[in-house]
């Protein structure tokens, strides 16, 4: 297992394409999820000085009408963050509910969305999937608009078929 991350420079694809080894690498013979969560987080957050980058994760919840699954904060890199996310809400529950990724270049333009952050501008969320259900997502906000585009979906989707649940 590596703990050094190289930064490297290019185009946004040689990006990825260097540092999807060094995740790889992050991973190898780690079992723990905590661990490989806040890793994920922190290596992209470092090569992509986005403002925000983490993981939610679905969890069962206790309300008055019985138990329900939410969205709850995992390991992050950034300011604090939205603790609960119900399905179908803003763009992470919404990427949950529909389990695909979600591209958002406005967050200002998307019905519903969920401001934790005024200086969030745009956001890219992957789902996570085990056994073809969704089990977590990976939200990526930058303080750009029109930040993530098909390359990042292209390559987070990738990272996030390394992580375990």
């Amino acid at each position: 297992m590596s703990e050094d991350l190289t930064i490297s420079r290019g185009t946004k694809e040689e990006q990825y394409q260097a540092l999807i080894p060094q995740i790889k690498g992050l991973l190898e013979g780690e079992t723990d999820v905590v661990a490989n969560l806040a890793n994920v987080a922190a290596a992209l957050k470092e090569q992509f000085n986005w403002f925000w980058v983490g993981f939610y994760l679905v969890k069962p919840v206790s309300t008055e009408k019985g138990v329900t699954d939410e969205l709850v904060l995992g390991p992050f890199q950034g300011p604090v963050a939205c603790t609960r996310i119900r399905k179908g809400r803003g763009v992470c529950g919404t990427s949950w509910e529909k389990a695909q990724t979600i591209i958002v270049p406005d967050v200002e333009k998307f019905p519903g969305h969920i401001a934790c952050s005024s200086l969030s501008k745009s956001e890219i969320v992957v789902p996570l999937f085990t056994n073809n259900t969704v089990t977590a997502v990976l939200d990526v906000d930058s303080d750009e608009c029109d930040q993530f585009d098909e390359t990042d979906k292209k390559y987070l989707e990738e990272i996030t078929r390394f992580l375990q649940l």
